[in-house]
């Protein structure tokens, strides 16, 4: 080989090396600690960097962007003596890199302790009840703890999560139970209040229909009663209208009086006091028609008797006065139309008991009644 060769060579290795070590490329979000000669000079920047060869070396290389770091869980005794495990989740930054190399020598381990301590100080002063209810309060807590520590290492803590919180077994159990019984007591309530709602709205309802029931009996009661107040009124009109005989007049009354007792619920029956006027009516009727026919011999004679006889009854039955006065025929019209009222009465009143006790035998009617 050319001894002009060689040195060519090794000049060429040396400005290689050199250019390698002048040059520096810091990717984005990274920073470079740069110290010469063992001291810090300064920190690079994202992008193409000078350095000096041989007399400036890299030192540490730290990310800045945020980042997440996750702890073991800690046990933590809680103000009522149980032992509770925590782990935290925890995100930082890196705001100052020269103060994250040369402040500190483990940012993360420093980070994790002081953790650690100010969770035990804060969850000494809490019940496990409020430990458990009171996350956001333990969240800032730590955080303002931790800003104001790692503010000097160059490190921002954005937030400070508790991930878990983990009870003895046997507490776990308890709290089940205590949760169960209150699930069961708001069930038993909710349970007894919709029944009271159910009882309210059926007594509620009821009480409508019984107003509305209530309201159209009334309704129906007084249409009724109008009309047969209308009908009643209507049927004297006509009858004053065309002026009807009394003689027919008085045969209805008699025609109605079987129809009083055909109610099932009657258990006494009155007699109305114009029935004597009635019958004689209707004897006072039929006495106008006999005395119109010319009498004979034989009818004479048997009326004189007839007169005798009555005559003689008088001083016994003195409510019978009228009677003497009336002709034979118009005697037993009136005989024939009391008979027949007494054998409606008592019809009525056979018929009425007969429908309360079917088992009894019904009376038969006689010819002679």
């Amino acid at each position: 080989m050319d001894p002009v060769v060689i040195p060519i060579l090794v000049a060429a290795i040396v400005v290689i090396f050199l250019v390698a070590s002048t040059v520096r490329i810091v990717p984005q979000a990274r920073r470079y600690n740069i110290e010469r000669f063992g001291r810090y000079r300064r920190t690079l920047q994202p992008g193409l960097n000078l350095v000096l060869p041989v007399a400036d070396r890299v030192n540490s290389k730290l990310d800045v962007r945020e980042q997440v770091y996750s702890s073991e869980p800690k046990p933590v005794i809680t103000e009522d003596n149980l032992v509770v495990n925590i782990d935290t989740v925890l995100y930082y930054q890196i705001t100052d890199p020269r103060s994250a190399a040369y402040e500190v020598a483990d940012y993360l381990h420093a980070i994790d302790q002081l953790t650690v301590t100010t969770l035990r100080n804060v969850i000494g002063s809490m019940d496990l009840e409020a430990t458990l209810t009171s996350r956001e309060e333990i969240n800032a807590r730590l955080r303002a703890v931790l800003d104001d520590a790692t503010g000097k290492w160059g490190i921002r803590v954005n937030r400070v999560e508790i991930k878990a919180i983990d009870p003895p077994h046997t507490i776990k159990e308890a709290m089940e139970k205590q949760m169960r019984a209150e699930r069961d007591k708001r069930a038993a309530i909710l349970h007894a209040e919709g029944e009271r709602q159910a009882k309210i709205l059926t007594a509620e309802g009821t009480k409508q229909k019984d107003i509305l029931e209530a309201q159209g009996t009334q309704q129906a009661t007084i249409l009724r009663a109008d009309g047969e107040a209308k009908a009643v009124e209507l049927v004297f009109q006509s009858v004053h209208r065309n002026d009807a005989d009394p003689k027919v007049l008085a045969y209805k009354y008699l025609e109605t009086l079987p129809h009083l007792a055909s109610s099932d619920n009657n258990t006494f029956w009155v007699i109305p006091g114009e029935l004597t006027e009635a019958v004689r009516t209707v004897t006072s009727a039929f006495g106008d028609q006999s005395t119109a026919d010319a009498p004979t011999s034989a009818q004479s004679e048997e009326a004189a008797a007839l007169d005798a006889d009555d005559a003689s009854d008088e001083s016994r039955t003195p409510e019978l006065d009228a009677r003497p006065t009336l002709p034979l025929d118009a005697t037993r019209a009136t005989d024939e139309a009391e008979k027949e009222a007494a054998a409606a009465v008592s019809d009525a009143k056979a018929e009425a008991e007969a429908a309360k006790s079917p088992q009894m035998p019904r009376r038969e009617q006689t010819s002679g009644d």
